[in-house]
């Protein structure tokens, strides 16, 4: 186990890069197997949900080349295995293997899949939409099976525009006879990076990105070359941080149409920023306002930046109401906070925050991914030593985030916790 301990009140100047979108690579790598050769991917980030992914990847049969950010994975020897339970639950997104598999061989076999206890999460929007397109999905247990004779093309209305169901219908689509209308879809950049991955094997999928997706099915998919899209919640975090703690923090290669919402927040509390092409130049905010905040699908206030907006409220002048509209149980970083100083009342899902206050550090831990996150944000800005156990959340979805931090001035070391 390993433990992160950071000194704060330094003032971080310099350069971060930001690294390829988790949330689209985790989805990518499930849905190379579609290809009936090599798939490349570019830009991928070296973080355990990656590992995770590629290790079940060669349990299946896949040869796998990964150097620097430059994925290779041949497929020509693929096999319909069971994803056991073991390799299913240590990550939300084994679930993408669902569509995969099933478009592949017609027969998928695996266990529920792990992730962030972030809340209930599930899966029946994407077992419906699996079984509009003529599939039978039966549960032993806490093992899923999913067979068709044959994937028949439909339309499917998702009850909720989930991220996942629409990456994961949409995946499963490219294969099935006919053609698959998916309404009330997602329209998350992840999903675009992943139907222009498809395309680019053959698969003829169009409105990517709005709340109608077409599919029309094809029998074969080739090589597939893409090149994944740039961390927007990294980069939303690293933004965080600089209001933070910022002194002409520059975040480079961010696509700021991705980042409309944080933006604007920013802009709305007094934060000093500008947008240089791809990079964003941040500094420390003084006197920044109180402000509304509420999390909704894209292009609205992303989830995965709740928690670290948070911290930002804290320092905030006034009273900040912080909703979350789409988790049930992202307020594991609360206590933290406030026995940091801060002065957080949860109401429901929702947070009233009062500030400024004063963090001090103190001995926190990581719920989750993001609430780790926050926890970074909190021990960068507080008074003093924090300790921030069960970092493996964070090591999850931040590529490199120690060597990135410290680059810019900041105190923060990982240790083996004894």
């Amino acid at each position: 186990m390993k433990k992160f301990i950071v000194e704060g009140g330094n003032l971080l100047t310099g350069n971060i890069k930001i690294s390829g979108a988790k949330n689209s690579a985790v989805a990518l790598l499930p849905a190379a197997i579609l290809s009936d050769d090599f798939s490349t991917i570019y830009n991928v980030p070296s973080i355990s949900d990656t590992h995770n992914l590629i290790h079940i990847l060669e349990l299946l049969g896949c040869e796998i080349k990964f150097m620097d950010d430059t994925l290779v994975i041949n497929s020509k020897n693929l096999e319909n295995k069971v994803i056991e339970e073991q390799e299913a639950c240590k990550l939300r997104a084994s679930y993408y293997f669902m569509g995969s598999i099933l478009a592949k061989f017609k027969k998928v076999e695996m266990f529920f899949p792990g992730g962030c206890n972030i809340g209930s999460r599930p899966i029946d929007i994407h077992l419906k939409g699996f079984e509009k397109l003529g599939a039978k999905v039966t549960t032993q247990g806490n093992k899923y099976l999913i067979e068709a004779e044959e994937l028949i093309g439909a339309n499917i209305y998702l009850d909720f525009a989930s991220v996942g169901a629409t990456i994961n219908l949409m995946i499963a689509s490219t294969k099935a006879k006919g053609i698959t209308i998916i309404e009330n879809a997602a329209k998350e950049p992840e999903i675009v990076n992943v139907a222009t991955f498809l395309n680019n094997m053959g698969a003829k999928i169009t409105g990517a990105g709005t709340s109608t997706i077409k599919i029309e099915g094809v029998t074969s998919l080739s090589n597939g070359i893409v090149e994944n899209i740039p961390d927007r919640i990294e980069a939303g975090t690293y933004i965080i941080i600089g209001a933070l703690a910022g002194k002409d923090l520059v975040i480079e290669g961010v696509i700021k149409e991705h980042l409309d919402a944080l933006l604007s927040k920013l802009k709305e509390m007094g934060v000093n920023f500008t947008i240089l092409g791809n990079s964003v130049k941040i500094s420390k905010g003084e006197n920044l306002k109180a402000v509304n905040i509420k999390t909704l699908v894209y292009p609205g206030f992303p989830t995965d930046l709740g928690q670290p907006v948070s911290v930002l409220l804290t320092q905030c002048n006034g009273t900040s109401l912080f909703e979350e509209t789409i988790f049930e149980n992202r307020q594991g970083h609360v206590p933290y906070l406030n026995k940091m100083g801060a002065n957080i009342s949860p109401s429901g899902q929702n947070l009233i925050v009062k500030g400024k206050t004063q963090l001090n550090g103190t001995d926190v831990s990581s719920t989750d991914l993001r609430a780790g996150a926050s926890m970074i944000c909190a021990a960068l800005v507080a008074n003093g030593k924090t300790t921030i156990e069960e970092i493996e959340h964070i090591l999850r979805g931040y590529e490199n985030i120690v060597e990135k931090l410290q680059q810019v001035g900041a105190k923060i070391i990982i240790e083996e916790k004894v």
